[in-house]
């Protein structure tokens, strides 16, 4: 009795430890990100609490209370950020108030006095008030940028459209891109440069920044630019 040719032959099984390595980085990729992130709100949350905590008088703290009282040393974390979160509302609420906007002025104005600490003062309020102005918005686009050479592109996200003298004495229409650094996006580079050296993306800044962080691993999802520039050839 012969075999056919249309009979097909089963390939080996994998071996016991093939399939426990397989298993087991199988369960390292659903378990990794969902551990790393709970980690780093854990190392936030007990970051605020460290800065936090110390102004806080001990009455009002619910770990040495129960230190004090029962002799239970728990680490409550948390208590810094509602602390925080409380009184942060509560210069809020004074500050649109007369007498907290009076307050303000005549710190602002006693700071402004002092010479070194009237420059990092107004320089973190700029900051502050780009970031957090409710109508602003900040990095709503990614783009292409040639850096750190011609023929060498590099993912970078769009801030403003440059401003005062930065646009006052360039020759062209400028933007101002942050570039930021793999793995860690939270550091780069402020750079401006020609509206027509930039390229936006489709693409989201959430993806976008996966990109950057994975290090070019994690791309989104295949999507085609809105329009294809003439000449270009797009492979499906």
């Amino acid at each position: 009795m012969q075999l056919g040719d249309d009979i097909k032959v089963k390939p080996p099984r994998a071996g016991l430890l093939t399939r426990l390595r397989n298993s087991f980085l199988t369960g390292l990729i659903v378990i990794a990100p969902v551990g790393l992130t709970f980690w780093l709100i854990w190392s936030v949350i007990g970051w605020f609490d460290s800065w936090v905590l110390p102004f806080v008088p001990a009455a009002y703290r619910p770990d040495i209370w129960l230190l004090q009282r029962f002799g239970l040393d728990v680490d409550i974390r948390g208590i810094g950020v509602a602390f925080f979160f409380v009184f942060t509302i509560l210069v809020g609420w004074l500050a649109k108030g007369f007498i907290g906007r009076s307050i303000i002025r005549w710190a602002e104005g006693l700071v402004q006095k002092t010479p070194v600490i009237r420059s990092i003062y107004g320089g973190l309020k700029q900051i502050a008030e780009t970031i957090l102005a409710q109508d602003q918005t900040s990095f709503e686009q990614a783009c292409l940028i040639e850096y750190p050479r011609r023929g060498a592109w590099a993912i970078a996200f769009v801030s403003t459209t440059a401003k005062g003298e930065i646009a006052g004495r360039a020759a062209e229409p400028m933007m101002s891109v942050f570039l930021p650094t793999t793995p860690n996006p939270t550091s780069g580079f402020l750079l401006f440069l020609p509206v027509s050296d930039i390229i936006m993306l489709d693409m989201t800044v959430e993806d976008a920044a996966k990109l950057v962080i994975s290090a070019g691993l994690v791309y989104p999802a295949s999507q085609l630019p809105k329009e294809v520039p003439e000449g270009a050839t797009v492979v499906s």
